[in-house]
C-alpha cells in the first residue's frame, strides 16, 4: 500500500518525466522499495495518467542544452508540505538520458546531500562524471568559509571521480532541467495537500 507521499511523488514524477511505466518503475523503486509493477500501474489509473499523452504537434521549438555525454547530472533539493509537515526532496537527473533519482528527508544538511550522492552513484546504471548544483549550503562553502576544510559534497564528488559543477550566483536557470522538476513535485505536492 502506497502512502499519500509517495503516491505524490511518484504523480508527480510522472507528470513531469512521461517515462513509460517500466521506466517509472526504475527510477523510483530506490526511494520506494516497495513499489511494484502493478501497484504502480494501480496509482497511475487512480490518477488518470496511466496512457501517456499524444504526440501534439506545432509545439514551440525549445531550447536545447549543449550536448554532453550521458553521465551529466543536474542535482537540487526542493522543500515540500506533506501531511506529516515539511519535508526535503533531493532530486538528480541526468542532462541526456533524463535517468532521474529522488529521495525524501527530513532534513537538507551538507551530510544528507553527501549521503544522497553516496545513493545516487551506485543507482545509475552508467559513469557519473560531473554534477551541476546551485550554490546553496548543502553542496559549497559560504565565501567567508572559504579558508575551511574542503566541503563535504565537493570531497564525495572527488573521492567518485566526479566533476562538481555549480552554477552562477543568482543564475538559477543555468540548472533549470532540475528546478523544472522541483517545480512539478511541489506543485503536485501542494495541490494535493493545500
Amino acid at each position: 500500500m502506497l502512502t499519500i507521499d509517495e503516491e505524490a511523488m511518484i504523480v508527480a514524477f510522472r507528470r513531469h518525466t512521461l517515462l513509460p511505466l517500466d521506466d517509472c518503475l526504475y527510477a523510483l523503486q530506490p526511494t520506494i522499495p516497495t513499489l511494484t509493477r502493478s501497484s504502480l500501474h494501480r496509482c497511475l489509473q487512480r490518477h488518470g495518467i496511466s496512457r501517456l499523452p499524444e504526440v501534439e504537434g506545432d509545439k514551440p521549438a525549445k531550447i536545447k542544452f549543449k550536448t554532453y555525454p550521458i553521465g551529466y547530472f543536474h542535482v537540487d533539493i526542493a522543500e515540500v508540505q506533506t501531511a506529516e509537515g515539511k519535508l526535503y526532496l533531493f532530486v538528480a537527473i541526468d542532462r541526456t538520458s533524463k535517468f532521474a533519482y529522488v529521495e525524501l528527508h527530513k532534513r537538507a544538511t551538507k551530510m544528507i546531500a553527501a549521503e544522497f550522492l553516496r545513493h545516487l552513484t551506485p543507482a545509475v546504471p552508467y559513469k557519473i562524471h560531473t554534477i551541476l548544483t546551485d550554490n546553496g549550503i548543502q553542496f559549497k562553502n559560504r565565501e567567508q568559509d572559504r579558508t575551511a576544510m574542503e566541503h563535504i559534497f565537493g570531497r564525495t564528488c572527488r573521492d567518485s571521480g566526479i566533476e562538481h559543477r555549480t552554477t552562477k550566483v543568482k543564475h538559477p536557470w543555468t540548472n533549470g532541467l532540475v528546478e523544472r522538476m522541483n517545480r512539478t513535485i511541489k506543485e503536485a505536492t501542494v495541490r494535493r495537500f493545500h
